[in-house]
């Protein structure tokens, strides 16, 4: 079997992993992320890109998340901007829409991974976030990525397979009461090592799940579980 495998969002702190991850266990990664110059937002980006760029499978990481681009984020949901929250749909759904049509366009076949989040299952935790609130547009568009996942599996089928990975938390230098009170309302007391999805990623793009599309995989220690 060729492995080749597109992962956008490549150079995040999971993409990084599961880029390493794929690359060391004989797969061709083709890399794609804001940070080297590729804009998943412009719809003639992509389009040129899959046209040239084919692969067995694609990995879409990529998403706005203030706690990650270092955004300022609002105090209170009264004070969130109808255009931060276009912003949110803009990247989250309307650019993985865009992503996901054009890979399957310029393939016969192939396996979509999406990554939605547990906020796309239940609500951010308000005591997490001491000072300010989770923006709710992550919350709103990582729920999109659920439907819009759904939508393409059935739609795709049964050339293409769409999954979608809800992981939980990944350590990366939260503060120690952020961990602490992140891990007491998980049940496996902890957050994510971000090592630990690399081979839920390998298993659904791969043939090893060949007859899986549609599937939604927790990936969250038991946070959604309470």
């Amino acid at each position: 079997m060729n492995k080749t495998v597109i992962v956008a969002g490549s150079s995040g702190l999971i993409g990084t992993s599961v880029c390493n991850h794929l690359e060391n266990n004989g797969w061709e990664v083709k890399k794609v992320d804001y940070q080297i110059g590729h804009d998943l937002t412009n719809e003639k980006f992509v389009k040129s890109y899959f046209k040239e760029n084919k692969a067995n499978g694609l990995i879409n990481l990529f998403a706005l998340n203030h706690h990650i681009t270092q955004e300022s984020s609002q105090t209170n949901l009264f004070d969130v901007s109808i255009e931060s929250f276009r912003k949110y749909m803009e990247v989250n759904l309307t650019a993985l829409f865009s992503t996901c049509r054009e890979y399957a366009r310029n393939n016969e076949e192939g396996s979509i991974v999406n990554f939605s989040s547990t906020y796309g299952v239940v609500s951010p935790r308000l005591d997490l976030y001491t000072n300010e609130e989770k923006h709710i547009g992550y919350t709103v568009s990582k729920t999109g990525v659920l439907g819009l996942s759904r939508h393409l599996a059935i739609h795709l089928a049964p050339k293409f397979r769409v999954n979608t990975i809800i992981p939980g938390g990944v350590k990366n230098n939260q503060t120690q009461a952020f961990l602490e009170m992140y891990s007491k309302n998980t049940p496996m007391k902890r957050m994510m090592n971000v090592k630990e999805i690399n081979n839920i990623v390998e298993f659904l793009v791969s043939n090893k799940s060949s007859y899986m599309t549609g599937s939604e995989i927790k990936v969250d220690g038991g946070w959604t579980s309470w």
